[in-house]
């Protein structure tokens, strides 16, 4: 041990002062930021090697003309970082940080296409205009500002209130902002009929668990959403796909469906439904709403693209006023997919037993995320917000389809807003996703768009991030090849 003390103090002694380091820094840098970089070049660079103990507190303070207590936040900070590993009683001691596996080899097998794909490729590091298949908005269209002055507004406001846990149903002031928000579109919700939740994700698994035993049924939109059928497949629910057409579901179908498999639920996207960019018309609305009262079974309404419509649309939820509807929404497309703020409307028991449920999986959703989603709608520049980005996906939208039709694609539904197209690539979309892959472009294939998870020649295509030229360039040489 001795020995490993001499050798990080004599490294250490060979750098020049902190004290002339810092007359030549003009990075505006303060003195704990660079001794903690300076400290963790020398570690990166194995100066210092594992193992070896650092000088104590004092014997660096002394050595370097600087307090104990700028010492003592740099190492705390390298150890917080992985750096160093505290040991009481002896002093700080430099980590071995090598990785605990190997990494993987260029002879891995290839990724298997289904929706735990999908999900993990788009955490990928890859560029926003290299993911067309993605389901979010570049970071660029969206407003920074917006965001940072929410947080600005919350933080001065003091932190003492988030340091208990929040409000079991969300943030009261928040749950109040929404019923002003939803009586726009005429759905009267008072805030005691609003669970706030941690997206929509959190939102439908909660309903989920509530409603569906192992073994039921529960009908989607298909196309639909594919991480739902993954998780009430986990939950052991069987999704049942209810053809969708421009118009809304097949009423048939889902007839058939319904008195085939007396599903407890039905989840469906009513406004610029994901994939496909349509929209369900009143007359559809009022044929599913009749259904579902003669069938007994509960509708979900997914509306987490309602901000990007901006022409009137008919809600089932406003139709039925949250009796047997029960709707969802989210701001996690149009602010930030980080900031988890999602929320649930229905009639009031349910709430409170959907409220118990959030209580017994995660007690209480974030309130600084409410908060800051509060501030952002009642400070008024959310409206502008997503007029901007309205516009701006109506000025992407024929210029794209027009390029992807001209490389052979075809759209399958016209898409009346929002983000996301539905094309016909006439070949295997599994396929031409696996080569899209190896060149480190992300496609959505159709055929997890599906519950079935059939073969399928259709994609879906993110209208904001499917113009660039290495994607231009892989569609035609893909689309022109010969073999199907």
């Amino acid at each position: 041990m001795t020995l490993d003390v001499a050798v990080a103090t004599d490294s250490l002694s060979e750098e020049p002062s902190l004290n002339s380091l810092a007359r030549a820094d003009n990075s505006g840098m303060t003195l704990v930021e660079r001794i903690t970089g300076w400290l963790r070049s020398r570690m990166d660079q194995r100066l210092l090697r594992p193992g070896s103990r650092l000088p104590s507190i004092r014997q660096f303070a002394e050595r370097h003309g600087v307090s104990r207590f700028t010492v003592v936040e740099a190492y705390e900070r390298l150890v917080a970082q992985g750096y160093l590993e505290s040991r009481r009683g002896s002093g700080f001691y430099v980590r071995d940080r090598r990785p605990l596996t190997a990494p993987v080899g260029a002879d891995a097998a290839p990724p298997v296409l289904d929706v735990v794909w999908l999900v993990r490729a788009m955490f990928q590091d890859l560029p926003p205009e290299r993911m067309p298949g993605s389901g979010l908005l570049p970071p660029d269209w969206l407003d920074s500002d917006l965001l940072g002055r929410g947080v600005r507004a919350v933080t001065r406001s003091g932190a003492a209130p988030l340091l208990n846990y929040g409000q079991p149903q969300g943030y009261p002031p928040l749950r109040a902002q929404l019923q002003v928000k939803l009586a726009e579109i005429e759905i009267a919700a008072a805030p005691e009929q609003i669970v706030l939740t941690a997206g929509v994700t959190q939102a439908l698994d909660m309903i989920a668990r509530q409603f569906l035993r192992p073994g039921a049924a529960v009908l989607v939109d298909d196309p639909g959403w594919f991480l739902m059928f993954g998780m009430f497949a986990a939950l052991g629910a069987r999704p049942i796909g209810v053809p969708r057409l421009a118009d809304g579901p097949d009423l048939a179908s889902l007839e058939q469906l319904l008195q085939e498999h007396r599903p407890p639920l039905y989840v469906i996207t009513s406004v610029l439904h994901n994939p496909t960019g349509s929209s369900l018309t009143a007359a559809k609305a009022f044929q599913v709403l009749r259904l579902a009262e003669q069938y007994g079974v509960t509708i979900v309404e997914d509306d987490i693209y309602a901000d990007f419509c901006g022409m009137p649309t008919v809600r089932l939820a406003a139709l039925d006023q949250l009796r047997r509807v029960i709707y969802v929404g989210s701001f996690s497309k149009t602010v930030a997919a980080n900031l988890r703020v999602g929320f649930i409307a229905c009639e009031r028991e349910l709430a409170r037993e959907l409220t118990d449920r959030k209580l017994l999986a995660a007690l209480t959703t974030p309130e600084l995320g409410e908060r800051v989603i509060h501030q952002v709608l009642v400070e008024g520049h959310y409206r502008k917000h997503v007029e901007r980005l309205r516009t701006r996906l109506a000025a992407r939208r024929e210029p794209v389809l027009a390029q992807l039709e001209q490389l052979g694609l075809r759209a399958v539904v016209d898409p009346q807003g929002g983000m996301f197209a539905w094309l016909d690539a006439g070949r295997d979309s599994n396929v031409l996703a696996a080569h899209a892959y190896e060149q480190r472009l992300l496609l959505a294939p159709g055929s997890l768009f599906s519950p079935s998870q059939q073969p399928s020649s259709r994609l879906r295509f993110n209208l904001a991030s499917s113009s660039h030229p290495d994607l231009l360039q892989f569609l035609e040489c893909a689309l022109k090849a010969t073999t199907r």
